[in-house]
């Protein structure tokens, strides 16, 4: 099973540097399982409006971008339950120094050990700190 995180679906949902990239390789996996968590949900929120707010996009390409995103769950994302231990898990991956983790990235690890899905994520410091955790990640 593949995690995918917000860098991900963003990059699949509106037109990034790295869109194509992101595309590609969902093509390659429409045939695995394929999963999120209601937290990539909220931080897709987060993003299109930031992106909103900072001219990235326009009111329509933010709806656009809402629609692709809920097609997209709807047609090929199973959404994973997060749990409570999920979360005094992220604490503790946060509390690593070494590993420079923000609590949403701890998070996502989080949920994908627990279910025991491989991250998949265009942010190279989150797929580092997986792989420093010993746990499979896969940097798109």
């Amino acid at each position: 099973m593949f995690y995918l995180d917000t860098s991900l679906i963003v990059a699949l949902i509106t037109n990034e540097a790295h869109t194509p990239d992101a595309r590609g390789w969902l093509s390659m996996h429409l045939t695995d399982e394929l999963a999120i968590s209601l937290w990539v949900t909220t931080e897709v929120s987060s993003a299109l409006s930031m992106k909103l707010r900072t001219g990235q996009i326009d009111a329509a390409e933010r709806g656009q971008a809402a629609s692709a995103y809920a097609a997209l769950v709807a047609g090929s994302l199973l959404s994973l339950p997060i749990s409570t231990t999920a979360f005094t898990v992220a604490a503790r991956y946060s509390d690593r120094e070494d590993l420079a983790l923000r609590g949403p990235d701890a998070l996502h690890l989080a949920i994908a050990a627990e279910h025991g899905a491989e991250l998949c994520t265009m942010d190279r410091p989150l797929a580092g700190a997986a792989l420093a955790l010993g746990l499979p990640a896969h940097l798109v």
